[in-house]
């Protein structure tokens, strides 16, 4: 048998929902004559200042898909953790294929921001056909049919992206992202 509700929930469950509603159609207010001038519009950025959020964001994508790839691929690979009759191979391969496909989404969203900025975008040019070849590695470590050449080609292009970013004045660390980073 369900218990009932307390009355003192009901009422703070009922005033929230009254806040919320208040709030966001105040925020939507339509009103001429309020005294504030509705003519304000955000003002862009500089191209410097453009240029330097995309190299930023550049780092930390990069940073992310390299953490990823040897917290979660490199790593467990050299330790044997994907050999068949390892312990915790399974949890392993899944780990590695997640953060495959981490690693692939990251690498796409680092070689786009750096066509922001002109030196990184000649710089990480050469790079577009390996990540692209990195596609279908996250389901193949999934399944367990990755070998030492499929995670040699993921090294290999991290340390591609971090020599480019080197180069173009925007060093890329490693940085390891949560569990749950890379299944969402």
């Amino acid at each position: 048998m369900p218990r009932p509700v307390p009355l003192r929930r009901l009422l703070l469950a009922l005033l929230l929902a009254c806040t919320v509603l208040a709030g966001t159609t105040a925020c939507g207010s339509d009103d001429k004559g309020s005294g504030a001038s509705s003519s304000a519009s955000p003002s862009g950025t500089s191209s410097a200042q453009a240029q330097k959020w995309a190299k930023t964001r550049f780092v930390a994508n990069a940073g992310l898909a390299a953490g990823a790839t040897y917290q979660w691929i490199v790593k467990p690979y050299r330790a044997g953790k994907f050999k068949k009759g390892a312990d915790g191979r399974t949890f392993a391969l899944v780990k590695a294929g997640l953060a495959g496909g981490f690693a692939y989404n990251r690498l796409k969203a680092a070689t786009e921001n750096a066509k922001g900025d002109p030196l990184l975008s000649k710089a990480v040019a050469p790079l577009t056909a390996g990540i692209e070849s990195l596609k279908g590695l996250g389901s193949k470590l999934r399944k367990g049919e990755a070998g030492a050449g499929d995670i040699g080609v993921f090294e290999d292009v991290i340390s591609g992206i971090k020599d480019a970013g080197k180069s173009a004045g925007a060093e890329v660390k490693d940085k390891v992202p949560s569990t749950s980073q890379l299944g969402g």
